[in-house]
């Protein structure tokens, strides 16, 4: 067992769980709804520990990542399809983290926002370039744990815990059935971001896992990584609950969300809450910089591998650095990176079926996976997970539009 392997579980989990978005995402629930959707972050928490766990079975018994898979079981035309729905939703989410940084280092620094996107961007560009890719895990992924400081100051508000414990009871909201119809099928598809498991299983290839030895050690890795990132995201349910519920207060700005952190704990909790969120937002734009450029190179058949030389991989490397260029122009605009955020994980949500039916189809094939393939728990907890996406795939853009953005 490789206890340093955790890092990559935990900088893909942070970086789907408490992205810039999912961070005022979250808060923004807990403030209009309090405890009664804690039980939908633990439903998407469980549904991507499945799928993780099986994107990283396949890569070890096959050494295959995720969207090679989707290539072969979905054919040329309906992978290009996905393909191109990826590549955007990536862009997305990476413009929104890349503004997001900046918004994070405005706080800090009082510096201008449109200097400080282009600071945000060239940093990620260095560190991508010069950091091998299991420091990229260890620097981005650890350093996202510093979001402990909402837990240290979720805990020092002293909730209603027994109001917190009914919150993992699955019900519905008794007012603003709509909005929260929203917030339900938003907190629940970010949880399930398919650049996370683009990013794992490539991750998982890169750094040479092989069967039967990973195995086990992809297991605890995406049960702890994963695990860890729910418990940041109810973490910030609870302070919201706590904080902005009573007094009607809507954390619609990063300065806001802070506080919860400063709040129970000063300028300590401040300064080390920005910093987690700081390290989050840095590991989410890196994920989905890489998994675009890793999605690209698979349907392309390119050479690919953050930890191979750009020479060896120069399309590859290209590719990862016109994202961030890219997400650094469009941020540079002044485009509101929250509700970019949004944007990107409603729009995100209608990709997942087509992203994980393949995955299912292969981890399940014992024709590939001999005796690795699904057994009957995973099967059965995937399929149902591939039904609730389905549903939510359907659902997002309409209740986006009758919400808008949850707003009423």
């Amino acid at each position: 067992m490789k206890p340093l392997q955790l890092a990559l579980g935990v900088l893909a989990a942070i970086g789907g769980f408490v992205d810039i978005g999912d961070i005022v995402f979250n808060t923004a629930a807990g403030a209009m709804f309090g405890y009664q959707v804690i039980w939908i972050v633990v439903i998407g928490a469980l549904g991507i520990i499945v799928f993780s766990e099986m994107c990283g079975r396949v890569a070890v018994v096959t050494q295959r990542p995720v969207f090679d898979a989707v290539r072969t079981r979905l054919g040329y035309g309906a992978a290009l399809i996905t393909l191109i729905a990826s590549l955007a939703v990536s862009l997305l989410t990476c413009t929104a983290e890349v503004g997001g940084m900046a918004l994070v280092l405005r706080l800090l620094t009082g510096g201008d926002y449109r200097l400080l996107v282009v600071a945000a961007g060239i940093g990620l560009l260095i560190a991508v370039w010069l950091l091998p890719f299991d420091w990229i895990e260890r620097v981005f992924g650890f350093g996202g744990l510093l979001l402990v400081a909402f837990t240290v100051g979720a805990v020092a508000l002293g909730p209603d815990w027994g109001q917190l414990a009914r919150g993992f009871v699955p019900h519905v909201a008794t007012s603003d059935h709509l909005i929260w119809a929203y917030f339900a099928v938003g907190l629940f598809s970010a949880a399930l971001m398919p650049y996370e498991v683009y990013f794992y299983s490539s991750g998982g290839v890169e750094e040479g896992w092989r069967a039967p030895d990973d195995l086990r050690m992809n297991r605890i890795t995406s049960i702890a990584g994963f695990s860890i990132g729910a418990l940041l995201s109810i973490t910030l349910i609870t302070v919201s609950a706590e904080l902005f519920l009573p007094v009607g207060i809507a954390p619609d700005f990063l300065g806001t969300v802070g506080l919860a952190a400063a709040n129970p704990l000063g300028q300590i909790g401040l300064l080390l809450g920005l910093a987690g969120i700081l390290f989050a937002v840095s590991g989410a734009a890196i994920d989905t910089a890489l998994s675009g450029a890793y999605n690209l190179a698979q349907f392309l058949g390119w050479p690919w591998g953050k930890a191979k030389r750009p020479s060896e991989v120069p399309r590859f490397s290209l590719t990862w650095m016109v994202f961030i260029a890219i997400a650094l122009v469009v941020a540079a605009t002044g485009v509101n990176p929250i509700e970019l955020t949004e944007y990107s994980v409603i729009f995100g949500v209608v990709a997942m079926p087509a992203t994980y039916l393949p995955v299912l189809l292969v981890a399940g094939d014992r024709d590939v996976m001999g005796e690795h393939a699904n057994g009957r728990l995973s099967a059965t907890l995937g399929w149902t997970y591939l039904v609730l996406l389905t549903v939510a795939a359907l659902s997002a853009v309409p209740l986006m539009v009758l919400t808008n953005l949850g707003q009423g």
